[in-house]
């Protein structure tokens, strides 16, 4: 893939700390890009930099490999379109608002009636073209936002928290529809979230960005599967971090010494290495003591105490005393089942290739 917006030695200062530092960063055609990271650490700082709306105080940006001085900046930012938290619609039909850029660039009203009307539709607000955007829900105004957007036919489109005012049930709906056309018409898009869900269900890349720093950028599988840092392990929701000893290793499955208990995980770090073993709590499994292999593969079986339960929506965490807390999350019908109660005893079970292991 060639890249769109190429990012070199970056930095962005306001004349105190550096709000910005980004050696290189390339975003490829066609591709997600989602930019995750606490409130404060540069993502909106980075959008505005990558849509050529704030110029970096020292590096270069560069558009499809061609550097973009002060002549052509306007010509760039008309080849991207923005979508941010509020919709910022006009008073006037949902028909109209989504019509407004093309109006703006004098399109021919067959062309604007027959391009807005294909974006209604995909969107699932056709039915909505005549009502004025001001009664519009939250969803429907994010829906025409960005079919205001992309009826541009933007060669980049950048998203900014979009999703955060939304209620849980339209914002899982509105991802998984935009997901679908931003991958069916293959738009280059860099979306910034705190949301480290959000971020999984929609970027094919994602970058985690902390104190102006992106500390990892790769593959959504990947970067939660194995961050390469406790910073960036925390942050993408692994809960069990622990300093550990590697007492054997053998065909790639290593014996690790945690806090007294033995651990056997999949790594090729050497006997005597110093790890840190990193467990997401979805990957842990919780057992009755009385039959601890039943319904299992796993090859980690560590008996504990309940030390704490706690409701999360449709899941319940659960903090296990394994001689360290290790964190499980699991359904409150398994809570139901086992009869878990903080006290009582259980097994949390894991399989070795569950843990991501980060060398020290």
């Amino acid at each position: 893939m060639k890249a769109v917006v190429t990012l070199s030695g970056v930095r962005v200062a306001y004349g105190g700390p550096v709000a910005l530092e980004v050696p290189d960063l390339e975003v490829q055609s066609g591709e997600i890009l989602a930019v995750i990271g606490p409130n404060g650490s540069g993502k909106s700082t980075l959008l505005r930099v990558i849509g050529f709306l704030e110029a970096p105080s020292v590096g270069e940006v560069r558009f499809r490999n061609e550097a973009v001085g002060a002549g052509r900046l306007l010509d760039v930012r008309r080849r991207m379109a923005t979508v941010f938290q509020d919709p910022l619609l006009v008073d006037d039909t949902v028909f109209e608002n989504v019509a407004l850029g093309l109006r703006f660039r004098r399109m021919a009203d067959s062309e604007i009636a027959s391009r807005v009307r294909e974006w209604l539709d995909r969107f699932g607000i056709g039915a909505l073209a005549d009502r004025q955007a001001r009664t519009l829900s939250g969803g429907e105004a994010q829906r025409t936002a960005l079919a205001r957007a992309l009826v541009l036919k933007p060669e980049v489109l950048l998203l900014d928290e979009p999703f955060s005012a939304l209620d849980q049930p339209t914002r899982e709906a509105l991802i998984t529809e935009l997901g679908g056309i931003l991958r069916e018409d293959r738009i280059t898009t860099v979306f910034v979230t705190h949301d480290r869900w959000e971020a999984l269900a929609l970027g094919d890349r994602v970058a985690v960005m902390m104190g102006g720093e992106i500390l990892q950028v790769d593959k959504a599988s990947r970067l939660f599967r194995a961050p390469v840092s406790e910073e960036v392990a925390r942050f993408v929701g692994v809960e069990t971090i622990l300093d550990c000893r590697v007492l054997s290793t053998q065909a790639g499955l290593a014996v690790l010494d945690a806090s007294g208990q033995k651990i056997e995980v999949a790594t090729e770090a050497p006997a005597g290495a110093r790890v840190r073993f990193c467990l997401r709590p979805e990957d842990v499994t919780l057992l009755s003591p009385t039959a601890p292999h039943v319904s299992s593969s796993s090859r980690n079986h560590l008996s504990g105490t309940v030390g704490r339960l706690v409701s999360v929506g449709p899941y319940v965490r659960a903090v296990i005393d394994c001689g360290f807390p290790l964190v499980a999350l699991v359904t409150h019908r398994s809570v139901e089942d086992l009869g878990l109660r903080e006290g009582s005893p259980v097994i949390a079970a894991f399989k070795a290739t569950a843990p991501h292991v980060i060398r020290q």
